[in-house]
């Protein structure tokens, strides 16, 4: 872990530089070891945003001379997470050499699209790694180090109304040189810009893009990584020192709610589900302070609508976020109106900004629904194909509070003339300014939300699971069949909350669930199904990690046992609670939430063999198993045709099951004459009774919970999507159980 080092520059953000460390890196592990540094605090650059570059000289393959090779971050990295595989290496001698073929911005040839295109051609030993689409910024800069970040301080002045004038005000205030350009696209164009820049200003020591970021640079890999955190740190403190005194966002106009989480959790199904419309998105919630602040402000609406400026946020965040009107007395049903009506006005402002500034060789019109909804007293709520998305959106969103709440406190009346974002050419009145906060102008937003380029990084992510985009709630997953489902219902790409009465156990499943896709897409809970009340607070809880769910999978249930064989009418009772009254408590529950949601759902229950199988002793389980078949059938006529609801019916399951304990399993093996020995182990045991049982199926084959775990998510699949209202046998082909 690097330890952070004092420096009497900076005060707001850490030196965390291991001079140790550093020692004993190559010139490429430095690289890494910098971008990481920088990308391990969000103030300094947000997730997968800014670019880290380094010339270095190596031995050229082909000639064995030496030749200098830029190292720059490959397209859709992340600098907190890169390695030195994540970075793109190119002939830096080839890639400037391309100036030569640019024909400039308005040329009807080599636009720079093209221009992208050669950036493979100049790749140095072969790399595959993908050349981002800021690679010639870096290139074209004469510097060894270059930092291009997207810091809440720098992009906050960037989209200022009077940020030049304010960038001026800081080169003298701290002793910078900083350089001022117009927002220009990132691209080929941008780099020519960024090359005269430099050149016409002798001295400059960084370079601030109107509407977008920031630049910075060193003459060692350590200067680069000071200069860039000095900088950055400044700019907080200038930034501070304006808002002195100041109300932001104009003030308080709407309370937030004491029980907003709560609420929170209620909405969150409804909302998911008019967001799903085309396709089915995991939410996150947020009521962070600085969250708070900016939804229940006077000037939240009018800001909300002007959208985004860095480019890297809209990419994320959409052009704009959903801004949901909802009054301080109002409650959840007027909440759902103004939801309704307020997303079908956005959907119909986004087709038509994309009609607007759509060509024909703009990719299709993607999904209408916005990606971030904001709710006076209440929070945001960010939407994603996973949890980490969805969350990323809400962070990166919160940059961008960050920077109309730095943008506004920089104000100081309004600003005469044209816009320093503004570049010749631009047209003046196509940039919206509100409390000193300029955002980007739609048509520009398009250039970068709907740029081929950027299409084209989206085709480059791996093809979704089946189960993708989908939150399983697995009911008793802490062991056996329960634990099994959730292992695979994770493999194939679902969100899966575990419930349990064990809570510890569940909270242990959770954590190897992290192992195979990653911790965000898995939480727990313990709960009582028989409590109508725990099954409720559980459905709040997944509600409000991830917006709703759409599989509902029950594996709890007890097998009554005593020492003489006899069922107390108590245990008979408990029997029937929890195998049959606790399965219609989770369906009417989870249907309530389904309905909510408007979204179909699936619901898969465990019967058993022995619902068809009478034998003597287990009265209560038999019957409790038969109620459960039918209450299948029962659920599956009455939920359709939103909900299909189906059942596995499977034969004894000994491995991992929570109802085998020691002394049952010791009991069993008596009853059927199995020898044993009492110094063998559980599993041991459990191995003979296993191998007994299956002895008596056609397969001659244990049933392990894998087995049930297979069939259920064929249920809870896609596949099965005309299948409702059956019970499947999992029992090997056990003869008894056959459907007379």
């Amino acid at each position: 872990m690097t330890t952070a080092t004092a420096s009497p520059v900076l005060q707001l953000l850490e030196d965390r530089w291991d001079h140790a460390r550093a020692a004993t890196l190559d010139e490429p592990e430095l690289l890494r070891y910098r971008s990481n540094l920088l990308g391990s605090d969000l103030r300094i650059t947000n997730f997968a945003g800014g670019n880290t570059s380094s010339k270095i000289v190596e031995t050229d393959p082909l000639t064995g001379e030496p030749v200098e090779v830029l190292w720059v971050k490959g397209s859709g990295g992340d600098l907190g997470s890169i390695r030195r595989t994540g970075f793109a290496t190119l002939y830096q001698e080839k890639l400037v050499a391309l100036e030569r073929q640019y024909a400039g911005p308005n040329a009807e040839i080599a636009t720079e699209d093209e221009m992208a295109a050669m950036y493979p051609l100049c790749a140095f030993r072969n790399n595959p790694v993908a050349a981002s689409i800021d690679t010639p910024l870096h290139g074209f800069l004469p510097f060894p180090h270059v930092d291009h970040l997207h810091p809440d301080w720098g992009i906050a002045l960037a989209a200022s109304a009077n940020g030049k004038a304010k960038m001026e005000e800081f080169n003298r205030e701290f002793g910078h040189a900083l350089v001022w350009l117009p927002w220009q696209r990132p691209g080929f164009e941008l780099s020519l810009m960024m090359k005269r820049a430099v050149k016409e200003n002798p001295g400059c020591d960084g370079i601030v893009l109107g509407g977008h970021g920031l630049f910075t640079w060193g003459q060692t890999q350590r200067e680069c990584y000071m200069n860039t955190l000095t900088t950055i740190d400044q700019l907080g403190q200038f930034i501070a020192r304006h808002s002195r005194g100041k109300v932001r966002f104009g003030g308080e106009a709407t309370p937030a709610r004491a029980d907003r989480e709560k609420l929170a959790a209620q909405i969150a199904p409804f909302l998911r589900g008019r967001i799903s419309a085309r396709h089915r998105f995991i939410a996150s919630f947020s009521d962070a302070s600085d969250v708070l602040e900016f939804v229940d402000s006077a000037d939240a609406k009018q800001l909300a609508f002007l959208g985004t400026s860095c480019p890297d946020h809209f990419i994320r965040t959409k052009i704009r976020p959903l801004f949901v009107p909802w009054a301080a007395h109002e409650g959840l049903d007027a909440l759902k109106r103004q939801i309704d009506c307020s997303l079908a006005e956005y959907r119909d402002q986004y087709r038509a900004y994309y009609k607007a500034f759509a060509t024909r060789d703009s990719p299709a019109l993607r999904d209408a629904s916005p990606a971030v909804v904001l709710i006076p007293g209440m929070g945001m709520f960010s939407f994603g194909k996973n949890k980490t998305e969805a969350r990323i959106t809400g962070e990166f969103y919160t940059n961008a509070i960050h920077v109309m709440e730095g943008a506004s406190v920089l104000g100081e009346g309004e600003v005469k003339g044209p816009l320093p974002q503004c570049a010749p050419g631009m047209d003046p009145a196509s940039f919206r300014v509100h409390t000193n906060y300029v955002a980007l102008p739609a048509g520009e937003a398009f250039r970068i939300e709907y740029w081929p380029l950027e299409e084209a990084k989206l085709r480059r992510q791996p093809p979704e699971k089946e189960l993708s985009r989908r939150v399983a709630l697995v009911v008793g997953g802490a062991s056996g069949i329960g634990r099994e489902v959730a292992r695979l219902a994770a493999e194939r790409g679902a969100h899966v909350f575990v419930a349990d009465r064990n809570a510890e156990g569940a909270a242990q499943v959770a954590m190897e669930l992290a192992a195979v896709n990653s911790a965000e897409f898995a939480s727990c809970s313990p709960v009582d199904v028989r409590s109508r009340e725990s099954i409720r607070a559980v459905l709040d809880a997944a509600a409000l990690q991830f917006g709703g769910i759409d599989i509902l999978i029950n594996t709890a249930a007890l097998f009554p046992a005593t020492t003489d064989g006899a069922i107390p009418d108590a245990m008979w009772d408990e029997t029937l609670a929890v195998n049959v009254t606790a399965n219609y408590l989770l369906a009417d529950e989870a249907a309530a939430l389904f309905e909510e949601q408007g979204l179909h759902g699936n619901i898969v229950f465990t019967s058993s063999a022995n619902a068809v199988v009478a034998k003597r002793g287990s009265e209560a389980y038999d019957v409790s198993k038969a109620a459960l078949s039918h209450l299948i059938r029962e659920l599956a006529v009455r939920l359709a045709p939103n909900v299909r609801v189906n059942g596995i019916s499977p034969a004894t399951v000994v491995k991992g099951s929570t109802m085998f304990g020691r002394d049952r399993v010791r009991a069993s093996l008596e009853k059927y004459n199995i020898p044993f020995q009492e110094s063998f182990s559980d599993e041991e045991l459990r191995s003979r009774l296993a191998a007994f049982y299956a002895e008596r199926t056609l397969t001659n084959k244990a049933i392990d919970p894998a087995d049930c775990a297979e069939a259920i998510l064929f249920l809870a699949s896609p596949r099965a999507r005309c299948t409702t209202g059956h019970v499947i046998p999992v029992d090997g082909g056990l003869t008894e159980a056959f459907q007379r």
